[in-house]
């Protein structure tokens, strides 16, 4: 029988960004740059804390060469092929900082993932993206990834909250943890 959740939902819609008080005089006086130092990876990341998701249309390398220039993250979206990515990382390899390459769950997509990450050692972020996160199959895929690739930083997209929990086991970072900029 199905357990109905009656928890508090939250969505876009309940976002509400309220400026504070500032000692700025002007908006050119802004600085976006933050710090993360990641909680599993212990890798440090500089930039813009903006991720182009990735999907087809927007995960592209076409992005990612645009928002690194701009300190900006893309997401990779998983449908290029290695030789690809091999050529994006030959022409742009000022890039790699801010790009994660993207897998699926199946074997075929951590077969694919490991050989673009062993091809190209300098991608550091990978992004694990699933439609049902509540599969203890996609937990154990975590894991494996986790096993696999200890010092990379491994994102989760789109996972429900009732899995969120299972994940942070793994020791992984939800796109809606809530990241806190390394003092400076």
């Amino acid at each position: 029988m199905p357990r109905v959740d009656a928890d508090l939902k939250l969505d876009f819609k309940d976002v509400l960004f309220r400026p504070k008080r500032s000692s700025l005089k002007s908006r050119s006086e802004v600085d976006l740059q933050r710090t993360f130092t990641f909680r599993n990876s212990k890798q440090t990341y500089n930039g813009i804390p903006i991720i182009a998701a990735n999907m087809d249309t927007t995960g592209t390398f076409e992005m990612a060469q645009v928002l690194s220039k701009h300190t900006l993250f893309t997401a990779i979206q998983k449908h290029y092929s290695l030789e690809e990515w091999k050529t994006f990382a030959a022409s742009h390899p000022e890039c790699l900082e801010h790009v994660a390459a993207s897998s699926g769950s199946g074997a075929a997509d951590l077969e694919k993932l490991c050989s673009i990450l062993e091809a190209i050692p300098l991608i550091q972020y990978i992004c694990l993206d699933v439609a049902n996160g509540y599969s203890e199959h996609f937990v154990e895929f975590v894991k494996r990834v986790r096993e696999r690739f200890p010092k990379h930083t491994i994102m989760v997209r789109f996972l429900p909250k009732p899995c969120y929990h299972a994940v942070m086991q793994c020791n992984v970072m939800h796109e809606t943890e809530r990241w806190e900029p390394t003092k400076q």
